[in-house]
Formats: C-alpha cells, structure tokens, sequence
C-alpha cells in the first residue's frame, strides 16, 4: 500500500495500477488480503490524475461485493476520481451513499458538478449544504467563472462576502478572471482596493493574485496599472511575462510588446507558443514585417513548431504591409508544413484583400475558404462587404444570396457599456432593455 500511495501521488498513476491489478491476481496473498481502504484511497487517487475509469469500477466492484465499509476517506477520494473521469453520476451515487460528509464531500461534488458543465446541480448540492465553507464557496464561483457565467460569478463572489465569508486566493482570481472577461475595469479596481484594504500589514499578494490582477488590466486596456503591478511583483513565471507580452500586443502597442518580448528572453524565461503569437500579432498590427519573419523562425530555437495560427498572424503581417503576392506563395506551401489547417492564413490573406481593395485575389482566396469552412458566415460576409467597398453591388448581391441558399446568418455585433459595475450589452434598435425609451431619448 505504501508503494502504491507514493506511485499515485509522484505522476506514476499508471504504475500504481498495474501493481495494483498484479496484486489482485496474486493467488498466494489470498483474497481480502491484497485490497483494503488503503489501497482503494491509493487506486482512486490515481484514476483521478490520469482520468482513468475501467480500474475506478472495478476497484468499487470490489468494495460492493466485498462488503467493505465505505469510510468517508474513501467516498471523498472516488467522488473526486469519478468527477475528473466525467462520469458525474457515479460521483453523485457514491455521494448519495455517505452517511456522514465533510467539507471534502461536498465541495469534491460541486466541482464535479462545475467540470461537467452542470452548474444547476452544482447550486443544488451548494444549497444543500449545511455548513458552507470558503472552499465550497471557491468551487462555486471558480466553476460558474470557468464555463462562461462571469456575471453569475461576481454576484456569487458578492454573496459570500454579504455572509461574512473570507474569500481564499482562488476565489478572488476567479472574480478578478470575470471582470476581465466582461471588461468591467471598475468592477475590477474595486477587487484590487478590497484586497489592499483587508491586508493592511501584510502582504496580500501571491503570484496569482498578482497574475490575476495583471491579465484584469490588460484586457481592460490599463496598460499603465498592468506595468505598475508587473515591475513590483517579486517574483514572476512565465504566465506573467505572457499576460505582459500579450496585453501589449492587444492594445496595439507593438513596440513595446517586442520590448517586454526581449526583456523576457534576456530574464531566461522560456517562451511559449501563446508568447509568440503574441509577438507576431504584435508584429502584424505595427507594420513590423521583417521583425515577424525573425520571430516566426525563431521559434525553432526554443524547441517550438510553429502552429497554423503563428502562420496566419506572419501571413496578417504581409497582408497589411502590401505583399499579397508573397503572403498568397507562402500559404501555397503551408499544407507542407501544417497539413490542411490553412483557414486562418486565409482568412488573414482576404483581410488583408479587403485592406487594400483587391477584388481579384480575394475572389481567389474566397473560392478557398468557402471549401475549407462551407459553413463559417464571416466568409462570405467579408467577400460581400470587399465588393460593395469596390462599388460591384451586383456581386454583394450574388454573394448575400448564397449564404440565405445555404442558411447562413451574419453573426450580430453588439456594443457594450460599464454603468456602476455592471455591463450593459446593446444592439441596432434593441428595445429590450426596459430603460430603452430613455436611453433613445
């Protein structure tokens, strides 16, 4: 048993299990005497980090059919193994076994739940809950956070505060991650005073709170709050150089996204592949092509292939800087490279046709794209609004007519605005907020 826990809890889960599956079949231990509480902690701890589910059944088979007491150590570890296997309702079942549950129980359960994408159970069995603690309340707000309910998440977030609830490291991220999914700047700033104000004395930050508050800024375009908090962290990994890297790039400071790019390497931190695209949108966006062809060959050296995606942020580069002809050869030869994932270099070439108003090529490029992605809207879209620019009306026309043939729509933009902490979501004519007749006024 020992040898298996230390397998599990060291990455050699597989190992573990197939010691485990030997032992079982070892005739001469005699039966009941190779598997007990321990070794069944040991197996479901290992079916959790690898997500194994054959060897979890099994090893509960046994429990069942042996008649061993199922101890609440063991029902927190296969409620945990069975919910990061997927198989959610095994976890519930074995969950709706326990007598007697501790925090581990229900907070294992409501991740479970979250994982799955199943935050409405997650509610149910966080409101069953007789003693909600700071972990659960994490779970809660992480989960709604990570499958896209950023608003559902803050007012969570605000909830546990109104019961008196200390927010742990976690939870404080993911609300910090919300706004800045939505965008909500002051919403944010406001996180960024509750952690300094409840921390006088101490130092508040780890480097996920730092990390956190640094990807807040940059989406949110304060650029100038984001540097401040980089250059005063104490120490940094390489997500805080990418949100550095990549904040820059996405608020069009192209310069200093190569700046912040350079001082990375010169740190001895190793780029990743979502550094690079960074740097070749960067690139692309600043005019800065010979720059980007350095950086795309480059990547070689830090032991990265390029993606189809690096490709198409070089390809963007040449668009935008007049070279479609060198930008056309170059994608010619990408299915070489990158087998037949071309959409985006593409797609960046008719950007780039629309750019500069050539008709012809994106026609070339159009053909393309409506073979490789038949059913992306944005495509003939783009085809459509290429010709209309050039005054070709009837092709417009011709192109808006294909997509009602094949039953496209055009995908709706919207405008949005931050009014005390909440974000505001409008469309052309929306008359669905009921403030509408004011707001038109």
């Amino acid at each position: 048993n020992t040898v298996i826990s230390s397998l599990a809890h060291h990455g050699r889960q597989e190992d573990a299990l197939r010691l485990v599956a030997r032992l079982a079949r070892n005739r001469f231990l005699g039966p009941g005497l190779a598997i007990d509480r321990f070794t069944v902690v040991s197996v479901a701890t290992a079916c959790a980090g690898i997500g194994a589910v054959r060897p979890l059944r099994e090893m509960h088979g046994v429990v069942l059919v042996s008649g061993m007491e199922l101890t609440i150590i063991m029902a927190n570890a296969m409620v945990n193994a069975y919910s990061k296997a997927g198989r959610v309702d095994d976890a519930r079942r074995v969950f709706d076994q326990v007598g007697i549950r501790d925090s581990v129980t229900w907070t294992s359960m409501i991740a479970g739940y979250c994982q799955a994408k199943r935050l409405d159970k997650a509610v149910q069995v966080f409101d069953m809950m007789p003693d909600k603690d700071r972990i659960a309340w994490t779970a809660l707000i992480s989960g709604h956070e990570q499958n896209g309910e950023e608003d559902a998440a803050l007012e969570l977030f605000e909830q546990m505060l109104a019961q008196g609830v200390w927010p742990t490291a976690f939870a404080l991220v993911s609300a910090l991650g919300a706004c800045a999914k939505l965008g909500l700047v002051t919403r944010g700033k406001e996180l960024h005073c509750f952690i300094l104000r409840w921390s006088i004395g101490t130092d508040p930050f780890n480097i996920f709170i730092y990390n956190a508050l640094i990807d807040m800024y940059c989406k949110c375009g304060n650029m100038m709050a984001a540097v401040a908090l980089f250059r005063r962290m104490p120490e940094r990994d390489y997500i805080s150089w990418n949100s550095m890297v990549t904040g820059f790039s996405h608020n069009g400071l192209g310069k200093q996204s190569l700046a912040i790019f350079e001082e990375m390497l010169v740190a001895g931190v190793r780029p990743t592949h979502v550094t690079f695209l960074a740097v070749l949108t960067a690139c692309s966006h600043s005019g800065l092509v010979s720059d980007a062809r350095l950086i795309l060959e480059s990547m070689e050296d830090h032991g990265l292939e390029p993606r189809a995606e690096h490709y198409a942020a070089y390809i963007d580069a040449l668009g935008r800087n007049h070279k479609l002809e060198e930008a056309t050869e170059f994608i010619k030869d990408l299915p070489s490279r990158i087998g037949p994932g071309t959409a985006g270099s593409w797609g960046a070439l008719l950007g780039a046709c629309r750019l500069h108003g050539n008709t012809e090529l994106a026609e070339e490029v159009a053909d393309f794209l409506f073979r490789l992605e038949p059913g992306n809207s944005g495509r003939y879209v783009m085809l459509s609004n290429i010709y209309a620019a050039a005054g070709q009306w009837d092709d417009a026309r011709r192109v808006r007519g294909l997509m009602k043939e094949k039953g496209l729509k055009k995908d709706q933009a919207y405008s949005w605005i931050e009014v005390r902490s909440a974000k505001h979501v409008f469309v052309a004519e929306d008359m669905s907020p009921h403030e509408a007749d004011d707001i038109y006024e």
